[in-house]
């Protein structure tokens, strides 16, 4: 009988890909077997970072993650992605066993209910570090 191939899920935004963005999707990538990283729409991060950002398209945010030769599968969130149902549709449309997050992660309750309506788990698997971000680097 094979042994069941544990699958990782995490979701950024991963403008600017620096250092900090590496160090998570390796060590998401050290939990399982396959890692799925999800990167958040144009339309959210506008929402979420203000109307300056991103950056980088979200196809080219998608493409340069895939470069890096990391993950698995490489996918653009939905743009409607703030409500519970959307979040729980999403889980169950990509049904991960682990999603990971770092140690600033929002919402962390609410993420540990939606992975265990699926029999998943979630996992902090790397300390925020506040001197390394997309906005630091930006003011510069």
């Amino acid at each position: 009988m094979k042994n069941k191939k544990v699958k990782v899920l995490v979701t950024g935004v991963f403008d600017l890909l620096h250092e900090e963005h590496l160090t998570f999707l390796k060590k998401a990538k050290d939990l399982g077997d396959y890692l799925v990283v999800g990167v958040e729409s144009d339309k959210r991060v506008k929402e979420i970072k203000g109307e300056h950002r991103p950056i980088h398209s979200q196809d080219q945010r998608v493409e340069v993650i895939k470069k890096e030769n990391i993950a698995d599968e490489v996918i653009i969130l939905p743009e409607h992605f703030s409500s519970k149902d959307d979040h729980i549709a999403f889980i169950k449309s990509i049904n991960p066993d682990v999603l990971a997050v770092s140690s600033h992660t929002a919402h962390l309750d609410k993420k540990e209910a939606i992975m265990r309506l699926f029999g998943g788990r979630v996992e902090v698997i790397h300390d925020h570090n506040p001197k390394i971000s997309t906005t630091i680097i930006l003011q510069k």
